[in-house]
């Protein structure tokens, strides 16, 4: 990304010098070894790396180097708290600005951008954002952080959705190629035709404009800052492609693998044919089944739980339906959530499972039961 920024810069006519912690660079501008060297020249710096400890070590290094007239502008997605840090040690002097879109947009020059800076500053800017996109001024660092992580959690989101489609039209039977062509018309179209090649059944070379690590990375830092868990970043942190790989790569991962389903199925043909065998098959012989019921707690173990069943279906069984709604599998364990409606009643059943003797079982259960 801040190679895609220089190269942008440096195409209209901007005077680029630049430096990278990786000493990776693309040839596309003049780029120094000393990054105080390049600072101390500098009207603005432009920071694009990869988190706020990042950032922080950056300015250490080049602090002293820094001229009280330049301007540090960080186009990095780092967490609200760190943004205000970076405020409050630079002063009028930084704006925090970063960006929303890849490396495409950067070439095209339409990128979204959240500058936090007072108008003064902005005004002085101005003219380089607006070379990158279109700038839209926000109160502060911390808020322009903070708004930056929401739009990335909803580019989460939008993979995860595409890894559900994909994941569903698998079990339907249909091919890779039916399924992107069809969510190419839909509400998802953009991504898929941004990443179809990373979407194929055998990607292409593409290189990464936007790594898994990095918006795992984002993900961890939303949640962090607003002390409330997200799906998202547990479901990317979990993808077993490598970190350095494109985030559509997260939507190709394959589903969770049948074995785990198995005893949630038993558990379902047990609901289905009243014979507790298939409960036996299900749960752990130590399994407790907890929930409230007539207004009191109940803790049956496996025995007592299976007693409550005849041995034939209720007599309402055809009208009778259950779902398997989510399933999250850590290593040796995992957890399972499904909906059952039995005539006027609808239970929700939380299970955790583990993994024994290479099968899974179901360890516990516990219900609500919804009239």
């Amino acid at each position: 990304m801040g190679a895609a920024l220089a190269a942008r810069l440096a195409a209209k006519g901007w005077d680029v010098v630049g430096w990278t912690r990786s000493g990776r660079t693309s040839g596309t501008v003049e780029v120094t070894g000393d990054p105080g060297a390049a600072v101390a020249r500098a009207d603005l710096v432009l920071l694009s790396l990869f988190d706020g400890p990042a950032c922080q070590q950056v300015l250490d290094e080049v602090g002293d180097s820094l001229r009280t007239d330049t301007i540090v502008l960080n186009a990095s997605t780092i967490a609200p708290a760190e943004a205000s840090q970076l405020a409050r040690r630079l002063g009028p002097a930084y704006v925090h600005a970063p960006v929303l879109g890849s490396v495409p947009a950067v070439a095209a020059g339409t990128l979204e951008i959240l500058a936090a800076a007072d108008q003064d500053m902005l005004d002085r800017v101005r003219p380089v954002l607006e070379t990158l996109g279109t700038v839209r001024r926000v109160d502060d660092a911390s808020t322009a952080a903070a708004l930056k992580l929401i739009a990335n959690h909803s580019l989460a989101g939008a993979v995860l959705a595409l890894r559900d489609s994909l994941r569903q039209g698998e079990a339907l039977g249909l091919s890779r190629a039916q399924v992107l062509d069809v969510l190419a018309l839909a509400p998802l179209g953009g991504l898929v035709a941004r990443k179809r090649p990373f979407l194929t059944d055998q990607p292409t070379a593409c290189t990464a404009e936007f790594t898994i690590g990095a918006l795992a990375k984002d993900m961890a830092l939303l949640s962090a800052a607003s002390n409330t868990p997200s799906r998202s970043a547990a479901d990317l942190a979990g993808t077993p492609a490598g970190p350095e790989a494109d985030i559509a790569v997260a939507a190709t991962v394959p589903a969770v693998a049948s074995t785990v389903l198995e005893p949630l199925r038993a558990y379902i043909r047990g609901h289905a044919t009243g014979d507790p065998a298939h409960f036996r098959d299900a749960f752990l012989p130590t399994a407790h089944i907890e929930g409230i019921r007539d207004g009191a707690f109940v803790s049956w173990r496996l025995d007592e739980y299976c007693a409550l069943f005849p041995g034939r279906p209720a007599l309402d069984e055809p009208t009778r339906s259950r779902r398997i709604d989510v399933t999250d599998v850590h290593g040796t364990v995992a957890t399972a959530t499904m909906t059952l409606w039995h005539g006027p009643d609808t239970f929700t059943d939380i299970f955790l499972l583990v993994r024994v003797d290479a099968g899974w079982r179901i360890a516990n259960k516990a219900y609500h039961r919804h009239s």
